[in-house]
């Protein structure tokens, strides 16, 4: 994967009023950390890292500060309850090239189920180890032809190269059912019927009469 390079400037003020005037500057606020060192604040180009966390799951950052060049995974994103768009606050794990890291990466769902039946993805994420530099954006997981009562584990998931799952190999990513009522909407469903027998009923009965 590449990186995106961004280039932040170092912060000195803090709170939450230093944090509104860097947003309405068009700015992100960020802290960075990791290694042992200690956190640095930064302010990063809000547009720029909006569009890298939307379109990856785990965009690799370049930090720039001052000439000095960082690598980067966001941790944590805080967004705008009202506004997914607005980023009010990201961390960022220094990495180094070569270095394995934990990640989460989404489960994305390919094929159909056999007639009949739906497929329910008990796990949006799967979490796995891989090279800060090669994180997948999503792991595959081929519903094709599977049956009612059909589960898929973490452990028959196949892993982009270079890999390793973390979570329980058990883990339950999706299952396979076929529909069905519960006991309220059966019972619905047949007061339902009985209303329109009852219904159909009386009318025989009032056409009888006309007659």
């Amino acid at each position: 994967m590449s990186e995106t390079k961004l280039v932040a400037t170092a912060r000195t003020d803090f709170g939450k009023g230093a944090a509104r005037r860097t947003r309405r500057a068009g700015l992100i606020p960020a802290v960075l950390y990791g290694h042992g060192t200690a956190p640095v604040h930064v302010s990063l180009p809000g547009h720029q890292t909006y569009l890298a966390l939307k379109h990856s799951s785990n965009p690799l950052f370049e930090i720039d500060i001052d000439g000095t060049t960082q690598l980067a995974l966001a941790k944590d994103v805080q967004r705008d309850p009202m506004r997914d768009e607005a980023i009010e606050h990201l961390d960022l794990l220094i990495v180094n090239r070569g270095e394995k890291v934990t990640v989460d990466v989404p489960v994305h769902v390919v094929g159909e189920s056999a007639p009949g039946t739906i497929h329910v993805v008990e796990s949006q994420t799967v979490t796995v180890e891989a090279d800060a530099t090669q994180l997948p954006e999503a792991i595959e997981v081929s519903v094709e032809g599977l049956v009612d009562g059909t589960q898929v584990t973490a452990g028959e998931l196949v892993l982009p190269a270079g890999s390793t799952l973390v979570v329980a190999p058990e883990h339950v990513v999706v299952s396979i059912s076929e529909p069905r009522g519960s006991a309220a909407d059966e019972a619905a469903d047949a007061e339902v019927a009985a209303e329109q027998s009852a219904a159909s009923a009386a009318a025989d009965a009032a056409a009888g009469d006309e007659s």
